[in-house]
């Protein structure tokens, strides 16, 4: 009776548990069980790990054969077990050191020629077993993307005959991280955009604090237009920032073979008939939604009227938290969700309310239950609204300077940021509570004066603390240390324009 222990890890949203896949070799009739909480793609390993080893030239075991993955209550999914089942076998049967094995751990799918094929979310196993200091044996057609895990060990091999041969050596060949590409510049330059100057502005203000963006105007005005350039406005992502948006990729299997992340915040738009699920993230297994996706970078919502009111009613929480706790019968999975929120809609469903061009078809009980769909609360956590117009023809053909480029813009941008981060470590719009309040430093007339505005205008406390965040964007972008009067003027013509009822 033989035994052999192999580590490996499971997946469980961005976290990945410590699995021990146990060995057992037995006298009796010929067998292969696996135990554990296995689900139907693990208990299918018994067939492909079968028909590598013996198309890898090694000998299947004429035994009963246990596979144990512990611990038993965590739930093992994917085929990422079936290396460290084969590596176990052989062990077992002698056929393969064990003390080759040791501070060493496995993860890969296994063809039946013994080819090496890679898996969902083993970029977060490799930063788990990079913090334990353990190296990683993975399929080489990942191993430069893994090895992007700052003083990870990785060992790649394109079969499971190649893996052996690494292994058995002490210091085995390990794969260098490959280098980032230059950050992509300027694919879409503002500066395309005709007009629209206060919209620029408004851009321009909500890449400098991370604020939420509404457009709120009739069709054609270019409101997609604009929220599609803004993340050539911002900075590159920062490498903590990377490795948690390459993480999530990577568990929703949307990292390319040896794709890298080349610097560019994300930008992510679904389709208004997105569920919640897709949206917010769930599902059985609880898996990220868009906003996950769209952490570090920018969610557009476009026709955000069009969004059933249940569903971005959900977009409440994280907005103000920066994260998202998914609660299922099989386990309870919490991701970042630290998105910028850009939303476009019209003002009704014919598009032309308020229009002094085109006449609107639709009656004011019509246009209110349209602005209705989406809720007061939302609303409210939306720091810049702004109605835009339609663009005069005669400006679209116009062939002279249309404004600052993207390049000049987000120098500006990146000044703002690194102020901010500078004097408080974030950007204003996670400003809140005492710190807000000791940033913006209002002098008492400039105080008393704002206090009485805001109890004529009405606004809720959510709504002051937005205004201040945003008057102090707007202060940082003329680097001026205190906020004034001014800025607390633009900051609240930039309030909700839409029923919040």
């Amino acid at each position: 009776m033989n035994t052999a222990f192999v580590h490996s890890r499971a997946c469980a949203g961005l976290a990945a548990p410590l699995v021990n896949v146990e060995i057992h070799l037995s006298a009796g009739l010929p067998g292969f069980t696996i135990v554990g909480l296995p689900e139907s793609t693990v208990r299918e390993a018994r067939e492909r790990v079968r028909s590598a080893l013996i198309n890898s030239y090694f000998d299947w075991p004429d035994y009963r054969i246990t596979v144990n993955l512990a611990p038993a209550d965590q739930p093992k999914t994917g085929g990422r077990f079936d290396l460290p089942i084969a590596m176990g076998i052989l062990a077992a049967s002698g056929q393969f050191p064990a003390e080759a094995l040791h501070g060493r751990e496995l993860y890969g799918e296994l063809g039946l020629d013994g080819g090496l094929r890679a898996c969902r979310g083993l970029l977060s196993a490799v930063a788990a077993a990079t913090a334990q200091g353990s190296l990683c044996a993975v399929p080489e057609i990942v191993a430069a993307r893994l090895a992007s895990v700052p003083d990870s060990q990785i060992v790649g091999a394109p079969d499971l005959l190649t893996l052996c041969a690494h292994l058995k050596n002490p210091n085995p060949p390990l794969v260098k991280c490959q280098e980032k590409p230059p950050t992509r510049e300027f694919s879409r330059d503002i500066r395309d955009v005709r007009g629209q100057q206060a919209a620029k502005r408004t851009l321009e203000i909500a890449a400098s604090g991370g604020h939420h963006l509404l457009f709120l105007g009739p069709p054609g005005a270019g409101k997609t237009l604009l929220a599609s350039r803004l993340p050539d406005l911002l900075p590159p992502s920062r490498n903590d920032e990377q490795l948690t948006q390459t993480l999530i990729a990577d568990l929703m299997g949307l990292c390319g073979e040896n794709q890298s992340i080349d610097g560019r915040r994300p930008f992510r738009a679904p389709h208004h008939s997105a569920s919640a699920a897709a949206l917010i993230g769930g599902g059985a297994q609880a898996q990220p939604g868009e906003i996950s996706l769209a952490h570090g970078g920018v969610l557009f919502l476009d026709e955000l009227a069009e969004f059933p009111r249940h569903i971005l009613d959900n977009l409440r929480q994280p907005l103000e938290s920066g994260e998202v706790t998914i609660a299922r019968a099989k386990g309870k999975n919490r991701y970042p969700a630290r998105f910028q929120l850009i939303a476009a809609m019209n003002p009704c469903p014919c598009g032309y309310a308020g229009s002094a061009e085109t006449p609107c078809r639709c009656s004011p009980d019509v246009i209110n239950r349209y602005q209705n769909k989406v809720s007061g609360p939302l609303t409210d956590r939306i720091d810049l609204h702004l109605v835009l117009e339609r663009q005069n023809t005669n400006s679209l053909f116009s062939s002279g300077e249309s404004g600052e480029s993207s390049a000049t813009i987000r120098a500006r941008v990146i000044s703002a940021h690194a102020l901010q981060q500078t004097r408080q470590g974030f950007l204003n719009a996670q400003l809140e509570g005492d710190t807000l309040l000791a940033t913006v430093d209002l002098t008492a007339s400039t105080e008393q004066w704002f206090t009485g505005a805001c109890d004529r205008l009405k606004l809720s406390a959510r709504g002051v603390h937005r205004c201040l965040r945003v008057s102090r964007t707007l202060a940082d972008m003329e680097k001026q240390p205190r906020v004034k009067q001014s800025h607390l003027l633009e900051a609240m013509s930039y309030r909700p324009l839409i029923n919040e009822s």
